[in-house]
C-alpha cells in the first residue's frame, strides 16, 4: 500500500526534482488537514519576502492610482487651455466648478458600487473592467466637439462622471487586492506605494502640460491677452488640453492586460467562494512568482492526490446584507467603519479645500497669472509642478517609509493633530504672515496631509475588516471622502468669496481656513476608534477586532463540531 502511495506521490513531483523547478503543488499536496492547508498557504503569503512579484503587483495597482490622479489633475491644467477656446479664457466659476466636481461625484457612485460588486461577485471578475471605463471615458472626453444642438460643457461633464466611475472602482479594488497579496511585514509600505503613484500623476499631468505650452510657444506668445488669442492660438489650445487629458489612458492601457489576468485574490476564495484547493493552488502560484490563477489541471492534481480531503465545513457567515447589518449595527464593530469613513470625509473636505488657496501661492512664488496666454499657461504648469515636488511627493514617500514601523493609527493621529494647528495658524493669523510664511505653511500642510491621513485613510481600510465585507466597507469609507471633497469644490469654493468686493475678492479665505481646523480637529477624535493593524495577519485583525474565529488555527477534528460564526 505504502509503495503505492509513494508511486503516485512521484506523479506530482516535478521531472528532476523540485531544487531543478520548483512545483508549487507539491507544497502543499501532503498536507492532509484541510485547514492545516488553508493556514500554510496563507502563511506562504504572509511569511514571504519582498519580491518580484510584490512589486509586479504594485505597478498593476498604482498604475491605477497614477491615472487617476493625472485625469484629475489633468482637467485643473486643462480647464485653463479650454477657457481660450470657447470663452476668451474667462470661463465662468459654475462652469470650472461643475467640470472638476463632476469627476467626484462619478467617484463616489464607483466607490459604493464597485466595492460592494468585489465582494459579491469576487475582485477578479472586476478588476480591469473600472480600468476599461476610465480608458473609454477618457477617448471619448478627447472627441466631443462644439454642436449648435448640444452643449458643449453637458457632454463633457458626462463623460467625466463616467471616468469618476472608473476611478472610483479603483480604491477599493486596488486597496483590497493589494493587501490581501501583500506579506505581512510591509503589507503598509506595499499599500503606500501603491497609492503613492497619485503624486508620480500629479508629476506626469505637469510636464505633459509644460511641453505642451513649449511645444506651441510660437503661436500662444503672440497673444499679450485674451482677446488676443485668435483662431490659430484658438485651435492650438484645443489640440492642447485633448492631447493632455487624452494621454491619461496610456498608462492604463499598458496595464490592462496585467489586471485582466490577475489572480483571485486566494483570501476571498477560500473565505467567501469556500474553495480550498482553488485558494490553495492560487495562494502557491503567486508566491513561486508565476503570473495569474493555478490552472484547472494543477487544482484537479490537488484533489486527485493520495492527500486529498473533502471541502472543510468549518467558514465565515455567508455575505448579506442582513449579515452586513446585523455586524456593523453593533458598536463595538460599527465603530471601526464610522471612524474609517468619518475620517476620510474630515480629510478630504481639507485636502480638496486646501485647493483653493492654491493661487494665492502661486503668486507668491512668482508664478501669478499673466495676461499673456503662454505664459500664464506655462507659470501654471510650472507652479503646480513646484508645489507637489515640494510638499505632496515627499511626504507619500515619509509614509512608505515608516508606516510599518510607526503604524497606521500613530500617523493618522499626529497628522490630523499637527494638521489643525496648521489650519488655525493659516485662518487667525492669515493678515499677519507674510508671502513667505503662507508659502512654507502650504507646503507642510500639504506634506503632513500626505504623511498622514491621506495615505492611512486609504490603508486602513484595505486591512481591518473580514474578507466578505472588505471591499463593501473600503468602498463606504472612499466614498464619503468624495462627499467631503464635493462639499470642498461646492459650498466652501463659494464661501471663499462670501461677500467680498472686487478690492479683495477672497476675503472669508481665513474664515475657511478655520472651517477647516475644525474638520481636522473632528477627524483626529474619530481616529480614536480605528485599531491599530501594524505586523498583524489579516486573519489576526478579524480575530481580534471583529471575534471571528481563524479557523486555520484548529484542528479539523476539533472544530468540526464548533459552529464558526461571528460573536454578535
Amino acid at each position: 500500500m505504502s509503495t503505492e502511495k509513494e508511486a503516485v506521490q512521484v506523479e506530482y513531483r516535478t521531472a528532476g526534482g523540485n531544487a531543478a523547478f520548483h512545483n508549487f503543488i507539491n507544497d502543499f499536496a501532503h498536507i492532509e488537514d484541510p485547514l492545516e492547508r488553508r493556514r500554510l498557504a496563507l502563511k506562504k503569503i504572509d511569511d514571504a519576502t519582498f519580491g518580484w512579484y510584490h512589486v509586479r503587483a504594485i505597478m498593476v495597482a498604482g498604475v491605477g492610482f497614477l491615472t487617476d490622479s493625472y485625469d484629475i489633475f489633468a482637467i485643473n491644467l486643462g480647464i485653463s487651455m479650454l477657457s481660450y477656446v470657447y470663452w476668451q479664457g474667462s470661463m465662468p466659476s459654475s462652469t470650472t466648478t461643475l467640470l472638476k466636481v463632476s469627476t467626484s461625484v462619478g467617484t463616489v457612485m464607483g466607490q459604493f458600487g464597485f466595492g460592494i460588486m468585489a465582494d459579491v461577485v469576487g475582485r477578479k471578475k472586476i478588476y480591469g473592467l473600472e480600468l476599461i471605463i476610465m480608458i473609454a471615458a477618457t477617448i471619448m472626453q478627447c472627441t466631443i466637439g462644439a454642436s449648435p444642438g448640444i452643449s458643449f460643457v453637458a457632454v463633457l461633464t458626462f463623460y467625466r462622471i463616467i471616468m469618476g466611475i472608473g476611478i472610483g472602482g479603483d480604491y477599493p479594488l486596488s486597496s483590497i487586492i493589494t493587501s490581501e497579496f501583500s506579506t505581512t511585514k510591509w503589507r503598509g509600505a506595499i499599500m503606500g506605494a501603491v497609492f503613492a503613484n497619485q503624486a508620480w500623476g500629479q508629476i506626469a499631468a505637469g510636464i505633459v502640460a509644460l511641453v505642451l505650452v513649449a511645444a506651441y510657444k510660437d503661436v500662444l506668445i503672440v497673444a499679450e491677452k485674451s482677446s488676443e488669442c485668435g483662431p490659430a492660438c484658438q485651435k492650438a489650445c484645443d489640440q492642447m488640453w485633448r492631447v493632455l487629458v487624452g494621454l491619461g489612458c496610456v498608462p492604463g492601457c499598458i496595464a490592462l492586460y496585467f489586471r485582466l489576468t490577475i489572480p483571485e485574490s486566494p483570501r476571498y476564495t477560500l473565505d467567501v467562494s469556500n474553495n480550498l484547493q482553488k485558494g490553495v493552488a492560487d495562494a502557491a502560484k503567486f508566491t513561486s512568482g508565476e503570473h495569474g490563477n493555478a490552472e484547472a489541471e494543477e487544482i484537479a492534481r490537488l484533489e486527485r492526490a493520495p492527500t486529498a480531503v473533502e471541502q472543510y465545513e468549518i467558514a465565515p457567515p455567508k455575505a448579506s446584507f442582513k449579515d452586513f447589518t446585523s455586524h456593523f449595527g453593533q458598536w463595538k464593530y460599527g465603530k471601526i467603519l464610522f471612524g474609517t469613513a468619518f475620517s476620510w470625509f474630515a480629510l478630504d473636505v481639507a485636502f480638496y479645500g486646501l485647493g483653493l488657496n492654491t493661487a494665492v501661492i502661486l503668486q507668491t512664488i512668482g508664478y501669478a497669472s499673466s495676461k499673456n496666454v503662454y505664459h500664464k499657461l506655462y507659470n501654471s504648469a510650472v507652479g503646480n509642478l513646484i508645489l507637489i515636488c515640494a510638499g505632496s511627493l515627499p511626504g507619500y514617500w515619509a509614509s512608505v517609509a515608516t508606516i510599518d514601523t510607526i503604524g497606521r493609527k500613530p500617523i493618522q493621529l499626529f497628522g490630523f493633530f499637527i494638521l489643525t494647528v496648521l489650519f488655525c495658524i493659516i485662518g487667525f493669523a492669515y493678515h499677519k504672515i507674510n508671502d513667505h510664511g503662507l508659502l512654507g505653511l502650504y507646503i507642510v500642510c500639504q506634506f503632513f496631509q500626505n504623511f498622514g491621513p491621506n495615505v492611512t485613510t486609504f490603508i486602513i481600510p484595505g486591512e481591518v475588516f473580514p474578507t466578505r465585507y472588505r471591499s463593501s466597507a473600503h468602498g463606504i469609507s472612499a466614498g464619503c471622502g468624495k462627499i467631503g471633497a464635493i462639499i470642498a469644490q461646492t459650498a466652501l469654493g463659494t464661501l471663499i468669496s462670501y461677500h467680498c468686493d472686487s478690492t479683495e475678492p477672497n476675503c472669508w479665505l481665513p474664515h475657511v481656513m478655520e472651517i477647516f481646523a475644525l474638520f481636522m480637529l473632528c477627524g483626529f477624535f474619530s481616529s480614536l476608534l480605528i485599531p491599530e493593524t501594524k505586523r498583524m495577519t489579516l486573519e489576526e485583525i478579524c480575530e481580534k477586532y471583529h471575534d471571528e474565529i481563524d479557523s486555520s488555527k484548529y484542528a479539523s477534528g476539533n472544530s468540526a463540531s464548533s459552529s464558526h460564526t461571528e460573536t454578535v
